[in-house]
């Protein structure tokens, strides 16, 4: 029966995230909000929206070590995007790597990954046990705003361009709908959102019950792969229309949110106590922002070539086979 409703939780997860966006984006169209607003702000929160949901759910949960699944899902996620995720799609189709993902995105990506696991990992000092506290989530999450602010001035720099790409990411199959009917579906969605969240996350800790496995173990694995379905889809049919560029900035900005807002938002609602999580899950995570920046110097220069997306993929079966085994 878990596995069932863990099926049944992630897929109305998904469904649920998906027509809140929708929902949402044509509420804000009407509001007459800018699209480019609309963009980075309702599009790039609703596509993380699973991972989120599943985060702070686990947050709001009084139990000891209540920080080993929202943990587990960033850290499961972010290593998921770049292994598995860019490994297919480099795989089906080579792609180029674009000059602000390369000076100002994957290296801040660098950046924060350190930052998450400094300032987490507190197990490395004898007496302290691994926590992300509320001026930590702060912290974060004032990171965060700095980092969007950064980014529309990076785009203002070419008001057309800003504009294009906004059209493209404020697309909404409900645009033009009346609001009698926006309303309950937005409303409808974050219910379901919240429902399906719930129980996706209790159907993986019986499951990780059952296998004799950590919570942080199932949340790595399962639960983070299942969170990141939208993405791998994103990827698989942008390689498959020759787009595979659309994947990269996908994981790219889903993985600094992750790191950001949903680890901030999470540990502000409230302190996060790690158990599970373990010195090498951080360095992972660190390893793969770091391979995804060594991609540019290696074989065809500012190009993830299909032999790197190969390796990508080993590594990250190797890595699921090592948490099995731990």
């Amino acid at each position: 029966m878990d596995y069932l409703l863990l099926v049944v939780g992630l897929g109305l997860l998904l469904l649920a995230a998906n027509y809140l966006v929708d929902s949402s984006v044509a509420i804000a169209q009407r509001a007459k909000i800018s699209n480019f607003i609309i963009g980075l702000t309702i599009v790039g929160i609703g596509t993380s929206a699973p991972e989120l949901f599943v985060s702070v759910s686990s947050a709001l949960n009084k139990v000891p070590n209540n920080g080993d699944i929202a943990m587990g899902n960033v850290l499961g996620s972010n290593i998921a995007n770049i292994f598995l995720i860019l490994g297919v799609t480099a795989t089906i189709l080579p792609f180029s790597i674009e000059r602000l993902q390369r000076v100002r995105d994957i290296p801040f990506l660098i950046v924060m990954s350190v930052l998450v696991m400094a300032i987490a990992n507190d197990s490395i000092v004898p007496g302290l046990n691994s926590t992300l506290n509320q001026l930590d989530g702060i912290i974060l999450l004032i990171v965060f705003i700095g980092y969007m602010g950064w980014v529309v001035i990076q785009k203002g720099k070419d008001p057309k361009k800003a504009l294009v790409e906004a059209d493209e990411e404020a697309k909404s199959s409900l645009t033009g709908k009346s609001p009698w009917l926006l309303w309950p579906i937005a409303l409808a969605s974050l219910a379901l959102l919240i429902f399906g969240g719930n129980l996706f996350l209790d159907s993986a800790r019986n499951l990780a019950v059952a296998w004799g496995l950590s919570d942080a173990v199932i949340a790595i694995t399962i639960v983070a792969v299942g969170t990141s379905l939208p993405e791998l889809v994103t990827a698989v049919i942008a390689a498959s229309k020759k787009n595979p560029q659309l994947a990269l900035g996908n994981v790219i900005g889903s993985n600094l949110f992750n790191l950001m807002f949903i680890l901030g938002v999470a540990s502000t609602v409230r302190p996060l106590s790690f158990q599970s999580i373990n010195v090498v899950d951080y360095l992972v995570m660190l390893v793969a922002a770091l391979m995804l920046y060594l991609v540019i110097y290696t074989f065809k220069k500012n190009k993830f070539d299909r032999i790197e997306g190969i390796i990508f993929l080993a590594i990250y079966i190797a890595y699921i086979v090592y948490l099995l085994m731990r």
